[in-house]
């Protein structure tokens, strides 16, 4: 029993810095400003129609959700960081749509079985620590015949390589815990499904990237705006020798996948794998 209540503390302690680190910086400014695309992306893939039950699994600030709803769906936003919502919710009215904004961990998604026609996660499940259980959970909720949509950074890419970049520098991750660029391998979401997808559609892609001038911008911006490097410098502390060893490793990293043609700004590429597949019947 002990053992077990130790457990449960842990992963609640680990569910509470997840909400932290993506409640710091400005996530949402970051999605509007760059990603937008990728959540209407997302939901044409999944064939969202008028009036289906839709549910987007750590919505963020909605870049799924709200595409989904002004498809005339009825959908539900969860995500284990509320702090999130009040942005979408701004973005929602402003496109004229309603949906409802659930707080919600997508390794215990409270919903009952087989409740939404779609399930979908844009660049969301995938930062959930243990992949298994945010497998289980989305086939769990998704109907027999219902469509399953992931869109994820891949590991080779440029988030998947920032993420490894980073791995030297931050706190070690916690039992059971996996890389969360291993959404976007074709392979590892196969194995996480196994038998309970069918009809599996998969293909990589790139994002462009036009936000920055030259590497050190996107440096500045992501040490403010995205939780999980700001976690990182934030667990290096004041440490400047590894802070400044961080500092160019990232610029070097964006360097080598940005580039400039004549009088064009400089563009960065970021790969994801877009996913879908039908829970089987």
């Amino acid at each position: 029993m002990n053992d077990k209540v130790d457990v449960d503390e842990a992963d609640r302690a680990l569910k509470q810095k997840h909400r932290a680190m993506w409640a710091s910086g400005d996530y949402p400014a970051l999605a509007s400003e760059m990603l937008l695309d990728l959540g209407a992306i997302l939901v044409d893939a999944c064939g969202v129609k008028a009036k289906q039950r839709v549910l987007d699994v750590a919505t963020g600030s909605g870049n799924a959700a709200i595409p989904a709803a002004m498809m005339g769906a009825r959908v539900v936003a969860s995500d284990l960081t509320p702090e999130l919502f009040d942005a979408g919710r701004r973005q929602a009215a402003d496109r004229g749509v309603e949906l409802e904004w659930m707080e919600a961990d997508a390794e215990a998604l409270p919903f009952e079985d087989d409740r939404f026609d779609v399930v979908a996660s844009c660049l969301g499940v995938m930062f959930a620590p243990h992949h298994q259980a945010g497998a289980d959970e989305i086939v769990r909720v998704c109907k027999p015949g219902g469509t399953i949509g992931l869109l994820s950074w891949t590991p080779e890419g440029f988030i998947g390589k920032m993420f490894a970049t980073m791995k030297p520098f931050a706190p070690p991750p916690p039992p059971g815990a996996q890389p969360p660029p291993l959404w976007g391998s074709e392979d590892h979401v196969r194995e996480l499904f196994g038998d309970r997808i069918t009809d599996i559609q998969a293909k990589k892609r790139t994002l462009a990237i036009r936000s920055f001038h030259q590497p050190e911008d996107f440096l500045r911006y992501f040490k403010s705006h995205y939780g999980p490097t700001i976690s990182v410098y934030k667990f290096i502390g004041d440490d400047q020798e590894k802070a400044q060893a961080l500092d160019k490793a990232l610029t070097e990293l964006a360097d080598s996948f940005g580039e400039a043609h004549g009088d064009a700004v400089w563009q960065m590429e970021w790969e994801y794998l877009l996913l879908t597949a039908k829970a089987a019947r």
